[in-house]
């Protein structure tokens, strides 16, 4: 594994070693969202080890915040991460692989806190010239709606910051390539359940029942037209079901079937679109089938939308620890991300850190149960938050 190169020793390679022991460590222990004891409490004692300077927190019992007032007064940059791990099994044959049984960090998270424990560690050194304050944001339960980002919101751990910077690891990203761009960069992600009710009977004689499992198939068919034909496709969006559950025996049509799914979409304006689209056509299809249907739309996540000049910032970070070459750009991705919250209550910037390395087989997408990454890639993460909290307060 090589080491990136960063300069001005941000981060220097015995704190990148334990950086990666840190992960190491988190990854071994993974818990779900609203469950991180453990991990809260692995960052709260790691945090207190640096000494003296940081005020730690915990403003929910799985979080931890801690504070780094500088030597003077100044401006509040706000570095966040987040804790938690995802119900899956593990199936990488590495040395810290997950010991606890259908949990697993298969989207980042453990990189995520330990660079954002190294910055902590590099910056706590670095005390005396700072003008100004870092807050070091370590969230719960980013994974499950409706996410840990709105109640720190809510504690104030944000209260007066002039910049709020996030970082997420990117498999499908090079390692020692770094990203961040204006607006937005990530999708709303919404969820939906749908029932369809018909009427039930022996599977010999269709003409007597209202079959739901045959207007499911209809719906399922005719919804992909909400994207592919009602959709501009400069404005994207996502609409995909993912579960179907219906019927117990095999000559018999069930009286009911449930479909779940997701959407995803960047503007606001083609969110609620696409939100009436899909009941328009569930009605239609239904009514012409002579089944009902019972719908329940869950708004989640608003998209992550970048303020320009954090992401300018974040950009400027990204050059000045790395240099011109380990930045590119990124088009936005249609995953969801609580990290909107902040943007709401302050300026804020996302930004990406390449860890896919084919070699190493971090190539895997986020959430699947070989995700691993390049470890490579966590000192160029801690370096470029050490940067931006340097060139805000210093």
């Amino acid at each position: 594994m090589a080491s990136l190169d960063v300069r001005g020793e941000l981060v220097s390679p015995e704190l990148e070693a334990r950086a990666i022991a840190w992960r190491r460590h988190l990854h071994a222990h993974p818990e779900l969202s609203f469950e991180e004891h453990e991990t809260s409490a692995f960052v709260a004692e790691t945090l207190g080890s640096f000494g003296g300077g940081l005020e730690i927190e915990r403003p929910t019992p799985t979080s931890v915040v801690a504070r780094l007032r500088g030597s003077r007064p100044g401006r509040v940059v706000a570095l966040r991460a987040d804790l938690d791990a995802l119900p899956i099994q593990e199936e990488n044959s590495v040395s810290y692989a997950s010991t606890r049984a259908g949990v697993m960090h298969a989207c980042g998270h453990d990189g995520h806190t330990a660079m954002l424990l190294a910055a902590a560690a590099s910056l706590v050194e670095r005390r005396d010239s700072l003008a100004g304050e870092v807050r070091f944001v370590f969230q719960h339960a980013e994974e499950l709606p409706p996410g840990g980002a709105k109640a720190l919101v809510a504690a104030g751990v944000v209260d007066g910051a002039d910049l709020v910077a996030g970082i997420h690891l990117h498999s499908g990203l090079d390692t020692g390539l770094l990203s961040v761009m204006p607006g937005a960069v990530t999708a709303a992600a919404d969820l939906f359940t749908l029932e369809i009710v018909g009427r039930g009977g022996h599977g010999a004689y269709p003409h007597e029942t209202v079959d739901p499992v045959a207007v499911a198939a209809q719906v399922i068919a005719n919804l992909q037209h909400v994207v592919a034909r009602e959709t501009d496709p400069f404005d994207s969006a996502v609409v995909s079901v993912t579960t179907l559950r219906g019927g117990v025996a095999k000559n018999v049509i069930p009286g009911s079937v449930t479909l779940g799914g997701t959407v995803r979409t960047v503007s606001a304006a083609r969110r609620d679109e696409v939100r009436d689209a899909i009941e328009r056509v569930v009605r239609g299809v239904t009514e012409a089938h002579r089944a009902t249907y019972v719908f329940d739309y869950e708004i989640g996540y608003d998209p992550v939308v970048n303020d320009p000049r954090a992401a300018a910032a974040v950009r400027d970070a990204i050059v000045g620890a790395l240099g011109e070459s380990a930045f590119v750009e990124h088009p936005p991705v249609m995953g969801g991300e609580d990290f909107s919250a902040y943007g709401v209550a302050a300026p804020a910037a996302f930004f990406w850190v390449g860890s896919a390395n084919e070699s190493l087989e971090t190539t895997f997408p986020h959430h699947h149960p070989r995700f691993d990454i390049d470890e490579a890639a966590l000192r160029g993460g801690a370096a470029v938050f050490v940067r931006t909290a340097l060139d805000a307060l210093g």
